[in-house]
């Protein structure tokens, strides 16, 4: 089964395709960044429009990657939400005209499923059962993983997501926007130790994430500081370190919660060298094993949206005309395959 994926949820554009026997065949993405550079964060309205102008041509430019057409095609996934209302209507609306108009099957995926599954797209996928750590910009959450669709949440972020807590000690350090990677770089020049942060919500049972107290202490250490670049190297170091230790520490506990020896860990935080570095470390006593997607899948992209829609469509589940985007949407309510 031939599939063309579509994801618009927040400020990229990706397309791709996967075939249930060949595997992927072709995916393309565009980021906004330049556009939502200049505002420090995203803009839904601009998101929105850029999504229109670039849908289409990436479609164009898979097919002809992969030497198909539409007629070679078995069927639509994509990304209804969660994410931007605007964004995601405007790939619901695209997708689900293109599967009318070629008289093919379109199904919504769940943009966290896309994540949880991408791993799944490597040359050495991970089994289930696994516990899952889903970690980006808006969401940071541990799962329990028994199958496509059989999904328990362990633990979810009670206010800020890893990734936006590290997008706004970006704007307090004067960083660029995306703020994760310009915090990490600048994190490479500070002194370990030099600052030592708090571990949100560690010093309790419970595998539940809070972020925003350790974004207000970041804040009120940059205030008392001299501001010099190497003391806002070592805030940022010491930031990341707080961070990474804090999910480590809860991704161990939901191992052994679960008495699971596989870990997966996806979304855009999970490209964080520090960040898996420890992970590895973390694994390796509990004798487990950790799986991440390739870098370039870390982030939203196609290719995932593409694969956890090819398992639902190859399940015989599909779309009727009738869509909506769902900017909030229950992982655990999603059917299982």
């Amino acid at each position: 089964m031939l599939i063309l994926g579509i994801e618009t949820s927040c400020d990229e554009t990706g397309i791709a395709l996967f075939d249930s026997k060949k595997g992927l065949l072709a995916d393309a993405l565009y980021s906004q960044i330049a556009v939502h550079a200049e505002y420090g964060g995203v803009v839904p309205e601009l998101a929105s429009r850029d999504h229109i102008r670039k849908t289409l041509p990436l479609v164009k430019q898979v097919f002809a990657e992969a030497g198909i057409t539409a007629k070679d095609l078995d069927g639509v996934a994509y990304t209804a939400g969660p994410g931007l209302a605007g964004a995601l209507l405007v790939g619901a609306g695209i997708a689900r005209s293109l599967a009318y108009g070629w008289d093919i099957p379109a199904v919504a995926v769940h943009h966290m499923e896309g994540h949880l599954l991408a791993p799944m797209l490597e040359e050495n996928p991970p089994e289930f059962p696994f516990v899952a750590l889903l970690v980006s910009g808006g969401h940071t959450m541990l799962v329990k993983v028994e199958g496509i669709g059989q999904y328990q949440l362990l633990g979810d972020s009670l206010d800020d997501a890893a990734g936006e807590a590290f997008d706004k000690t970006a704007k307090m350090l004067g960083l660029a926007y995306p703020g994760g990677p310009a915090v990490a770089k600048l994190a490479e020049k500070g002194e370990v130790g030099k600052y030592k942060f708090p571990r949100p919500m560690c010093d309790r049972p419970g595998l539940d994430f809070s972020f925003s107290g350790l974004k207000t202490f970041t804040l009120n250490t940059l205030h008392k500081s001299d501001k010099s670049e190497q003391t806002k190297a070592d805030i940022a170091c010491a930031f990341e370190i707080a961070v990474v230790e804090t999910l480590a520490i809860k991704c161990r506990r939901a191992l052994q919660q679960t008495n699971s020896t596989r870990l997966v860990i996806a979304g855009g935080v999970s490209a964080n060298t520090r960040l898996r570095q420890r992970l590895e470390e973390m694994v390796k006593k509990e004798k487990a094993t950790v799986y991440y997607p390739r870098l370039e899948f870390c982030t939203d992209n196609g290719a995932m949206i593409a694969f956890a829609g090819c398992q639902r469509l190859v399940a015989g589940q599909h779309e009727n005309l009738e869509f909506s985007a769902k900017p909030r949407w229950d992982l655990e309510s999603l059917k299982a395959i």
